[in-house]
């Protein structure tokens, strides 16, 4: 990325840049659908349009993860570029620091734009016919006889499913048991397709639901069998992007956010092949119809 690009330092640059990704040179109310709409003048009216039909005004931040904030919309860009170009993730006081924010704002403005990439995230199931799908879980944190205190560690599991040569997602789970696992796996890989897990017991009776199911035993040091067929080391290697961003980067990940965050390494990893630019335009575009307040943001805190 190149951050001295005008669109990282000009307002009217940034508002232009991000209007053409919203609506392509013809805008629409947000609140009604109407393309009878009329850009207002003055500069205390500056962004702002005028809808002929409902009578509402509104700007291209209406509706997206950027509505209300009054931030400016060149630094939108930059933190939404700097987390798409940043393999490993960027810490908040990080981007406190480049963007010249409070650390309360640039806290503020990664989970906003967390949102924005789990907006931009595929749907539909993952697999298919023909299709290898690993399936793994991981704990975020350290362990429980390393804790300062007595009280009980929160539980941050994470399992990942994850296509061979394909897309990746993750979810942060309450309990790693067959009961929450199962219903993780059955509602996003394709029955279709081939199920490949470790030996852990929660995918034994799960694995019949599927074309196949292989199981590869780390207990007993095993890791690659069948001809290199039977392995979790795709899902291995997702999680040893994400473990980096862990201890790395983030340091510590609150178990009300973890979502936010598994959704963040699903998007880099799943638009690992194209440029940061184009990533970055990926979050933008997800960040419409997502707009996400400090109110419901401290809910999930509480």
């Amino acid at each position: 990325m190149n951050i001295t690009d005008k669109i990282f330092h000009d307002e009217d640059a940034a508002r232009a840049h991000i209007e053409a990704s919203r609506w392509a040179g013809e805008p629409s109310c947000p609140f009604c659908g109407s393309v009878r709409v009329r850009r207002m003048e003055g500069k205390t009216q500056a962004g702002m349009f005028l809808c002929n039909d409902c009578r509402d005004k509104f700007t291209v931040r209406t509706g997206s993860v950027m509505e209300r904030s009054h931030v400016p919309l060149h630094k939108w860009l930059l933190a939404t570029h700097l987390m798409a170009a940043s393999k490993k993730g960027m810490s908040a006081k990080q981007m406190e620091r480049m963007l010249g924010v409070t650390y309360k704002t640039a806290w503020f403005l990664c989970h906003r734009i967390r949102e924005a990439m789990d907006g931009a995230a595929p749907t539909g199931p993952l697999g298919g016919p023909d299709t290898v799908v690993e399936a793994d879980e991981t704990y975020v944190g350290g362990k429980a006889k390393n804790r300062a205190t007595r009280k009980p560690a929160p539980k941050k599991a994470v399992v990942a499913l994850v296509e061979r040569n394909g897309k990746a997602r993750s979810f942060h789970v309450a309990n790693v048991n067959a009961a929450d696992v199962r219903a993780l796996v059955v509602t996003n890989v394709d029955r279709a397709s081939h199920l490949m897990t470790d030996e852990s017991p929660v995918y034994t009776r799960m694995g019949r639901e599927f074309n196949g199911h292989s199981v590869v035993n780390h207990s007993a040091k095993q890791y690659v069998t069948t001809g290199g067929f039977k392995h979790s080391n795709t899902a291995e290697n997702f999680f040893s992007i994400f473990k980096r961003g862990v201890i790395g980067t983030y340091h510590h990940m609150s178990e009300a956010h973890l979502g936010r965050y598994c959704a963040e390494f699903d998007l880099r990893y799943n638009t690992r092949e194209l440029t940061d630019g184009e990533r970055a335009a990926a979050i933008l575009k997800g960040g419409e119809g997502r707009r996400l307040t400090y109110r419901r943001t401290d809910k999930l805190a509480a």
